[in-house]
Order: C-alpha cells, then structure tokens, then sequence
C-alpha cells in the first residue's frame, strides 16, 4: 500500500453521524488523545512519505519498520508481540521487509527525521520557544517513567532526545503514545483478551461498527469470526454491538490503562490541562494539513 492509497482509504472525513467516542475525560485519557495526531505524523505526512520512499519502503513498510526501530534488530515474533493488535504475520513480514531495507539505525534516523521536519511544517508560526514551554514539563515527568513490561516505550525512552525543538516535541509525545499504547496492552493481557479480541471490543467501544477497523489490521475472515465467537461466549458482545457486561468491562480496561499512568499524570500537576489544550490546539493542525486521519474513532482508537 503506497501513501496515497493509504491516505485515500483511512483520511476521508466521515460521512455517516458521529456520535463522540466513548472516551471518558479523565486527564490521561486527555494527554493521550491531545497528542496522538503530532505523534503519528511519521507514519502520515509528507516528510514520512519522503523518507519511506527513499527507503524503498512503502506505507506499512515505513510505519512498521519506524516504530518498531526503537526494539532494536530484533525477530518479527517481538516487534509482532508488541504492537499487539495486528496479525502478526503480517507485523512480522514488513518488519523483515524494513530490515532488509536499511539498518535499524538508519530506520530510527529516518523517524526523527520525518516526524522534526512535519511538525517545523505543520507549526511554522509557533515560535521555539513556545515548542519548548510545552516541550519542558512533559521531558521532566517522562524522563523518570517506569517502563516495565513496556517494550516500545522502554526502547523509545532509550534515544537520545534531538537537538531539534520540533524534534524534541515529536519525541515528547511519541514517549507518552508509547507508554499509553503498552500500559493498555498490558491491561488488555491482565483481562485475558489476545489481540484481535482486544480490538473488536475498543472498535464497538469507540464507535465502529463491527469489523470496520478490525479488518484493516490484517486478520482473516476466520480469525475475525473466531475471535467474536469467544467473545460472545463471555457475554462481551451481544450480536453486533458491546453488551451491557461488555461496555463494563471494556470501562474496566480504560480505568487499569488510566491507573498505569497515573504517575505521569501526577508528575505533571497543574500543567496537564495547559498541556492538553495547546497540545491539542496543534493537534488539530495536524489534522487540517491532511496529515492524521480526521475520523474521530480512528484518533481514539490509535
């Protein structure tokens, strides 16, 4: 899948009556969805597209070989394990793609590369230092997170911080994506769901209908159906749609990803909602220069 398939199929604005995502205003819930658009520019904008390109990579070839640089020269098994929610086949394939491509270093230097210059794009009238007064506060509470059992931000937590302000934004709040995306794995495995039932749950939990972003992570018919016949059995699911019991325990889950980062949450204080507003502010022009999706389920369901 090339960027312009990829951006024609996931960044159309939709059509049919949104009603809010089931995202309950708690402040981490807050920091996670203010900063997920500036995150992902990497795998969105132009200057991802670019760099991928130059690669010899394509849109999932970028994406996953990127992201998952920060683990290291690793097996697709473990770069499959920590992205969680997608068939792992699939993980496995792109990841020995990129590999192949250019070395994990190279990788790593083409993420910060794309995710500095879109943001410098994107927030060209906001001055340096306004970048680092938001920048500030978040390396301060990140800098001493607990990273345990939390693969992608324990390798991101690794690198360097870049020189670059919009770098180091880009940095910022892929740190806090990351810790977000691997304390929610961990309280999707504590509540015993695999992946693909993990997904079906925060899809009709958001505001998806069935299947609709389960079947972009690359798993067949049959895993699809298997994985609602189990969760069916458990009374999570009641024909289409969460049950009562299911939309309780999916709360559940939300409320354990919450607690994990409470710490965070914490060490920023009063400036949590100073942060969520301006990071969400330029969140939005992210959005508006064609560089996240613009559906409100896709950005609360990562």
């Amino acid at each position: 899948m090339d960027f312009d398939e990829a951006r024609s199929v996931f960044c159309r604005p939709r059509t049919a009556p949104v009603v809010d995502p089931r995202t309950e205003a708690t402040p981490a819930r807050r920091l996670r969805d203010a900063v997920e658009p500036l995150a992902m520019v990497t795998v969105w904008s132009d200057a991802a597209a670019k760099e991928s390109g130059d690669a010899g990579l394509d849109f999932l070839g970028g994406y996953v070989g990127g992201r998952a640089s920060v683990l290291g020269d690793v097996e697709g098994t473990v770069v499959a394990a920590a992205f969680a929610v997608f068939e792992p086949g699939l993980v496995g394939g792109l990841w020995d793609q990129a590999r192949a491509a250019c070395p994990v270093a190279d990788l790593r230097g083409m993420r910060e590369r794309a995710g500095t210059a879109a943001l410098r794009a994107v927030l060209a009238d906001v001055r340096e230092a306004e970048v680092d007064a938001v920048v500030e506060p978040l390396r301060v509470a990140l800098d001493p997170v607990d990273v345990m059992g939390r693969p992608l931000s324990a390798g991101m937590s690794a690198l360097p911080w870049p020189r670059d302000a919009y770098g180091r934004l880009w940095h910022a709040t892929t740190l806090l994506r990351e810790h977000r995306g691997d304390s929610h794995v961990a309280a999707c495995v504590a509540a015993g769901l695999d992946g693909i039932e993990s997904n079906v749950l925060t899809e009709l939990w958001v505001g998806f209908d069935l299947l609709e972003y389960t079947s972009t992570r690359g798993w067949s018919p049959e895993a699809m159906d298997a994985a609602l016949a189990r969760l069916r059995a458990r009374g999570l699911v009641d024909g289409d749609a969460l049950s009562a019991e299911g939309a309780r325990f999916r709360d559940g889950v939300e409320a354990a990803t919450d607690l994990a980062q409470q710490p965070l949450v914490d060490a920023l204080g009063d400036d949590v909602d100073r942060l969520v507003d301006t990071l969400g502010s330029w969140s939005e022009a992210v959005v508006a220069r064609g560089w996240f999706p613009p559906d409100p389920y896709k950005r609360a369901a990562g």
